[in-house]
């Protein structure tokens, strides 16, 4: 069993970013495990995402991290799991499913919609990151650039410093 390598992951992603990493690989992952932990199941407004494709619509993201053959949602004892591999081991890819939850809010009251379905992978280099995004199914309210750009921007949300800066090649989707 590999932790954080899904065996079956698409060939051909739908959206690339690359970015200049300004931490190390090490602390780069482990900022991520917590970052994606973080965010499980928390309540945004499509206006905090991006532009709302749902008109008083929320967004709640639920990630897990691969292993192997599957996915496991990344609850506190998951993350633990996974930053302690991530200390111990040099991970070259690591690969997380997204599920993103959509609700139209409806006076006061939540009104379910389609989900989407992502997977993301990570690529470390030494001073580079690589995220591939892959739409599985769901109607696309939140795009995979959109997805992505959310979740780079929002990982260094509590930090001073950029963690994260765009290469000048990216932004490839299909």
């Amino acid at each position: 069993m590999t932790l954080g390598f899904y065996d079956n992951f698409p060939p051909n992603a739908h959206h690339t970013e690359s970015y200049l990493a300004m931490v190390s690989s090490r602390q780069l992952q482990q900022r991520l495990i917590q970052f994606f932990g973080g965010l499980n199941r928390q309540k945004f407004s499509f206006e905090e995402v991006t532009i709302p494709t749902v008109p008083g619509g929320v967004v709640i993201f639920e990630f897990g991290l691969a292993e192997t053959d599957g996915f496991t949602f990344l609850n506190d004892a998951q993350a633990k799991k996974a930053l302690d591999y991530v200390s111990k081991e040099q991970a070259h890819i690591l690969d997380f499913f997204c599920a993103i939850r959509y609700y139209k809010d409806n006076c006061g009251k939540l009104q379910a919609l389609k989900f989407d379905y992502y997977m993301l992978r990570m690529m470390f280099g030494k001073g580079t990151f690589e995220l591939q995004v892959y739409h599985e199914r769901g109607p696309r309210y939140l795009s995979p650039q959109d997805l992505a750009e959310f979740l780079a921007n929002s990982l260094s949300g509590g930090s001073n410093r950029k963690i994260l800066k765009k290469s000048a090649s990216t932004g490839k989707h299909i």
